[in-house]
């Protein structure tokens, strides 16, 4: 019998986050401080206490988030920001929106994390050029795995750029023992609905290590306010988050880590009954996945394509993150210096990605998995 697999099963865990949720919502609903209220507060420190931070900024995005830390910078024209090419729109549009130039880096074919191999080749590129003033890398940890950090860091201190962390899809992952939170300057985190922390509307965070930094991100998201309310600073903007989505995810917080364990133990479920003409997403040495998206790759386009028909026939939805990268775009081809990105120009035509969340019962599971192997013959 054909099952209906949701890809993602929001009112499956509102229905189980309910009443927590509802309680929440409820002592929102009897203060009426809807902008700033206490709750955003008590969110703000139990996220760097997660992160293993110093100080977390509640924000109204992932993407508002991502363009405070650069305000703060002050990065903006003539200024050159690296970052992968195989990623979400945001990463790159907030550098755009500040005037600054995105230079695009290739990822690894295996991890999809950005490739320091690739980010050493871009830079020496816009020395070589000296048109533009290298400033800042902002490194994905794309589907949940952590980029590789030490090397980052690494690269960071030795070039002197700037080290921001978009954590959109990553956070409650770990890398070599330490939760992620804190490795760059500045670690941004989403929680859209669709992320393993999701809100029920846009929302995000700052976290950071910096006392300095972080009094920057409150007057930044508050239009670049003082010490008064009515005292002008800075130019910023409306980023704040609102007490009722603190809520919500205040008592999301609470179910995150069993969450976690689930995301994890359902990839490992795939992992151990992938066929062989499928390959599963590469584990990063030492670290844990958030598992934000399970995505495998296939030996060509003909062949993805024809396991996402067959999957859709036997009701299992699925999803194709990213099919054209970045520099690809029409929106971003002309700020692009035409380098060649192998891997990113590869990935759209050979990924797919399968549903992971904790809704899914084990049943579900075992079905997906059926699907699979029957498409693959086994």
């Amino acid at each position: 019998m054909t099952r209906q697999i949701a890809f993602l099963d929001l009112p499956r865990q509102q229905a189980r986050l309910k009443g927590a949720i509802q309680r929440r919502v409820d002592a929102v609903l009897q203060h009426c401080r809807f902008v700033m209220g206490p709750e955003v507060e008590e969110l703000e420190q139990r996220l760097a206490a997660f992160g293993g931070a110093k100080h977390a900024i509640g924000v109204s995005s992932g993407t508002d988030a991502l363009l405070m830390v650069l305000m703060a910078e002050e990065i903006g024209p003539g200024d050159a920001v690296f970052l992968p090419a195989f990623t979400y729109t945001a990463t790159a549009e907030v550098v755009l929106l500040l005037g600054a130039t995105p230079v695009f880096v290739d990822v690894e074919p295996d991890t999809f994390q950005i490739s320091l191999a690739s980010l050493r080749a871009r830079l020496a590129d816009v020395r070589r050029d000296e048109e533009l003033e290298p400033r800042a890398i902002i490194a994905v940890d794309l589907f949940g795995q952590p980029a590789p950090w030490d090397e980052l860091k690494a690269f960071a201190a030795e070039t002197g750029l700037l080290l921001f962390a978009d954590c959109a899809q990553s956070f409650g992952a770990s890398y070599h023992g330490r939760r992620l939170g804190h490795e760059g300057r500045a670690t941004t985190l989403s929680f859209f609905p669709s992320k393993p922390l999701g809100g029920y509307g846009d929302g995000g965070a700052i976290l950071t290590d910096d006392e300095d930094l972080a009094a920057l991100y409150r007057s930044l998201r508050t239009h670049g306010e003082g010490r008064t309310r009515y005292e002008v600073e800075r130019i910023g903007i409306n980023g704040r988050l609102d007490t009722l989505q603190a809520a919500v995810l205040l008592a999301k917080l609470d179910a995150f880590e069993g969450e976690l364990e689930r995301r994890d133990a359902i990839a490992s479920a795939y992992d151990a009954a992938m066929p062989e003409t499928i390959q599963p997403p590469a584990r990063v040495a030492d670290s844990q996945s958030a598992w934000a998206i399970y995505t495998v790759l296939l030996p060509d386009a003909e062949r993805r394509d024809a396991l996402q028909a067959h999957l859709k026939a036997a009701g299992v939805p699925t999803a194709i993150y990213y099919p054209k990268p970045l520099h690809r775009q029409p929106a971003y081809s002309e700020h692009h210096d035409g380098v060649s990105l192998p891997v990113s120009e590869r990935l759209g035509s050979h990924v797919l990605a399968l549903p992971i969340h904790p809704e899914l019962t084990d049943e579900d599971v075992q079905y997906i998995i059926a699907a699979l192997r029957s498409w693959a013959g086994e």
